[in-house]
């Protein structure tokens, strides 16, 4: 009789059943206008891109289908590993310069007192400038002969009295192989903006009783950082990180407007997707570009996921006011 009481009504269950497949329609009704833009402008492409990756295409005329072919050209590509490297190498010194500079930007703007709302404005439209005028702005600064920064520099030469050690002008930035590469890491300082905003988001979350009891123990403004701030950070640190990680990884806009197509000087600016750029646009070697895309989603999955393995023991997801 129990068992009997407690089974619920045939009646019942059949109208619980209607309502969640309604509510299923209407949710899938809602998202509708997200699936069919997901399906036509990134599943779609994706797709048809990995299958021009194994054929030989041109755009003007039909994909001819060649296995491994381009897979193949790529391993005996010296341009390619060099844009390759290039990359990596861009990557190891952008990431970390932005990532310790946007979050000591932020500690810096929120331990101050008055303006804090303006310091956060005026750092964080940088990031906003369109890619093609932040390569044309910097192009200006780096110029050998003209630029902003070399004038400077020379100011600093006469005023210390170095230029009677030599120290007359500065150097030629975007025409040395040597600087070329530093100084598109110095623009990268242009966009840590974008990050610092979301560490201030989460150093407002953080209940101040904790450095207040840090303060009565005699901590340091350091030792709070190190144990109190950065641990409760973590979360965001890491996910700039990642984000980051991506996004050096994909640098096109600032180097092709400031270097050139061929990432000039001896290709020493020449990155990956300026290269893919090449062959799909310019040389109209699509499959090949394909194949070039493929790659570099492997590479980006592999550091995202080497990233995450070697960074999530130190992440702690605890609520800051915890």
């Amino acid at each position: 009789m129990g068992a009997h009481r407690g089974a619920a009504h045939p009646g019942v269950v059949q109208a619980v059943t209607k309502l969640e497949r309604r509510r299923l329609r209407l949710g899938l009704l809602f998202i509708s206008p997200w699936i069919a833009g997901f399906t036509v402008f990134l599943l779609g492409p994706a797709v048809l891109s990995f299958y021009y990756s194994l054929c030989d295409y041109s755009v003007l005329g039909p994909p001819i289908p060649i296995g491994a072919g381009n897979y193949a050209d790529l391993v005996t590509d010296r341009i390619f590993f060099k844009s390759l490297w290039n990359t990596l190498v861009f990557g190891a010194m952008a990431l970390p310069l932005t990532t310790f500079s946007s979050l000591a930007l932020a500690l810096m703007v929120q331990s101050a007192s008055k303006g804090r709302w303006f310091f956060r404005t005026v750092f964080f439209l940088p990031s906003v400038v369109p890619l093609v005028v932040l390569g044309v702005l910097w192009n200006w600064i780096f110029n050998g002969q003209f630029g902003l920064l070399n004038f400077c520099l020379e100011m600093v030469f006469s005023m210390t009295g170095l230029n009677e050690l030599g120290l007359t002008n500065g150097p030629n930035w975007l025409g040395d192989p040597r600087t070329a590469k530093v100084a598109l890491v110095m623009t990268a300082l242009w966009g840590i903006g974008q990050p610092m905003v979301i560490y201030l988001a989460g150093l407002a979350e953080i209940d101040r009783a904790h450095y207040e009891v840090a303060i009565v123990e005699g901590a340091t403004w350091l030792q709070q950082s190190l144990y109190i701030t950065i641990p409760r950070l973590s979360p965001l640190i890491y996910f700039n990180v990642i984000m980051g990680t991506i996004g050096v990884l994909q640098v096109f806009a600032v180097p092709y407007v400031m270097m050139g197509a061929q990432g000039d000087p001896l290709r020493s600016t020449l990155f990956y997707l300026m290269y893919m750029f090449d062959q799909a646009f310019r040389k109209l070697n699509m499959g090949y570009a394909s194949a070039m895309a493929w790659l570099l989603f492997l590479v980006i999955a592999l550091l995202t996921f080497a990233a995450h393995k070697l960074t999530i023991r130190h992440v702690s997801y605890d609520d800051a006011s915890a």
